[in-house]
């Protein structure tokens, strides 16, 4: 089997560049070693997250290093028996993360996000999936008044900044917004621009079966198998080798194996994070996403009840789940909405691409023609998938990139 290109990964990311080197003419192939949208792509808020310029810096303040040092809160939270092997790439995070790191990341970040919704759109039409979509923006609420100025002052630096659209909310309109949430918050902010999807799988899903739609292929495989070969590349799928000319790796936090293989150290590194979801108590519901900015998790109406997402959990990948994060974010959600019952037998558990300083690769590998990387969107790998297509895409096909792709670059490490 022959083709123009092979993707390797389909989630978000991986999609959205098949669909885009599609739509410029190339004949494409998905390959996954299980279906579309599986893994991290699946398990988050559901957010397109058009605010989302400031990445998640490591924090600085000792006060607030010495609060996750403890252990015990639900936005962070560490496996002792990881932390020797997380510890050097956690290193290389805070050494990203001074004031001059997080000017340069955000900038890097804003063409990505300003192009993030207007690149879904269209994709969402296509794929018939209009339904699934939301425009109510997400609220970010807050307990102590202390907590909300201080969230408000800085709010106010970028939104001026990057033209990030916000409004405070007081008591009163929280009630009226979001009736059912409980009265001991004292408001918050109301970001307008995102977009909420009502089940973040199906739309990756809705999103393959349009390339399929199209013509594309989806293949399963081991990406690990990827070799060169005369005149390009190959890797084997259960239906033999497939070749092609180019090939993107979109593997998300697998990438950083493959990378290594082929000769490329990358200091890739993951934030776990957990989903559950819980039926409302009585006729209690939420039409957007609400963040509890004090204890780290977000709940958020989907087709299938109320998900609960949790922060970050610093783990080796493949470590076995831990309930603890999860049990504490539920602990605190139930304080201001009424849950009930949970809705799956079992909390999921996915991981997030990052690297150190919470800006994606993008682009070519030096030194290996044909060999393309699109990976490393921390928290928004869901909200960039097709923004990077787009990037990418017009990088392979010769044409003007909408953006200086230099930012994204492998070798800037």
């Amino acid at each position: 089997m022959k083709f123009d290109c092979i993707v390797l990964g389909a989630g978000m990311v991986g999609i959205s560049c098949a669909l885009h080197l599609q739509s410029r003419g190339r004949s494409v192939a998905l390959l996954d070693r299980r279906g579309p949208a599986e893994e991290t792509s699946f398990g988050n808020a559901g957010m397109i997250q058009r605010e989302g310029v400031v990445p998640y810096m490591f924090p600085r303040e000792w006060a607030t290093i010495f609060k996750y040092a403890l252990n015990n809160t639900s936005e962070a939270y560490y496996q002792l028996s990881s932390l020797p092997s997380v510890a050097p790439w956690l290193f290389q995070y805070w050494r990203r993360s001074t004031p001059e790191g997080e000017t340069a990341s955000t900038k890097a970040m804003l063409p990505l996000v300003e192009h993030s919704i207007s690149e879904h759109e269209p994709l969402i039409a296509a794929a018939g999936l209009q339904h699934l979509m939301t425009r109510n923006g997400y609220l970010r609420v807050y307990r102590t008044q202390a907590a909300l100025d201080l969230a408000s002052a800085k709010d106010e630096k970028v939104r001026k900044l990057y033209g990030i659209n916000s409004e405070a909310i007081d008591p009163k309109r929280l009630e009226a917004m979001e009736p059912h949430l409980a009265d001991n918050l004292i408001g918050g902010l109301h970001f307008t621009d995102p977009v909420s999807i009502a089940d973040p799988g199906a739309l990756g899903r809705g999103y393959a079966e349009l390339l399929v739609k199209r013509g594309g292929t989806l293949m399963e495989g081991e990406a690990k198998t990827l070799t060169e070969a005369p005149g390009g590349w190959k890797v084997a799928t259960r239906s033999g080798w497939a070749e092609a000319r180019e090939v993107v790796v979109a593997l998300g936090p697998w990438a950083g194996e493959l990378m290594k293989v082929h000769g490329i150290r990358v200091p890739l590194g993951w934030k776990r994070g957990y989903h559950m979801h819980y039926r409302a108590d009585g006729n209690a519901t939420l039409s957007r996403p609400v963040i509890d900015a004090e204890r780290g998790y977000c709940l958020a109406p989907m087709t299938k009840g109320i998900r609960l997402t949790t922060g970050a959990e610093f783990a080796m990948r493949d470590a076995p789940a831990s309930p603890i994060q999860l049990t504490r974010a539920e602990a605190a959600a139930r304080q201001i909405f009424p849950l009930g019952d949970a809705a799956d037998p079992e909390p999921w558990l996915g991981r997030r691409p990052c690297l150190p300083d919470m800006v994606p690769v993008i682009g070519q590998t030096p030194g290996k023609p044909g060999l393309w990387l699109a990976f490393g969107h921390h928290h928004l790998g869901f909200t960039l998938g097709p923004a990077t297509g787009r990037l990418l895409a017009e990088m392979m096909t010769g044409e003007t990139p909408y953006t200086d792709p230099r930012p994204y670059r492998v070798d800037r490490f």
